[in-house]
């Protein structure tokens, strides 16, 4: 657990959001549509994506909260491959 997630004290990346509450707001998350719709590979491409490009732009984007957004994309990650792992037990 990194120092971001333990500051969270469980919080699921769902519950939250970096910069702002745009799409917190939302009745169904963006995110939450991509997962449906997406192969699980796509959907783990599409964090990881997220991921370099945040990761990439840190400190570059004036008032933006992109480390924040790095760490809430890396949550949501550890969060869905956690689940697929889990899934994997059921069989």
């Amino acid at each position: 657990m990194n120092n971001y997630e333990h500051q969270l004290n469980g919080t699921r990346a769902d519950d939250f959001q970096a910069g702002g509450s745009h799409y917190k707001d939302m009745g169904v998350q963006p995110w939450t549509v991509m997962e449906a719709l997406l192969t699980r590979d796509e959907f783990i491409g599409y964090l990881k994506g997220n991921l370099i490009k945040y990761g990439m732009r840190q400190g570059k984007k004036e008032d933006s909260d992109d480390a924040g957004k790095l760490q809430h994309y890396m949550v949501k990650l550890n969060e869905f491959q956690a689940l697929v792992q889990s899934r994997k037990t059921w069989a």
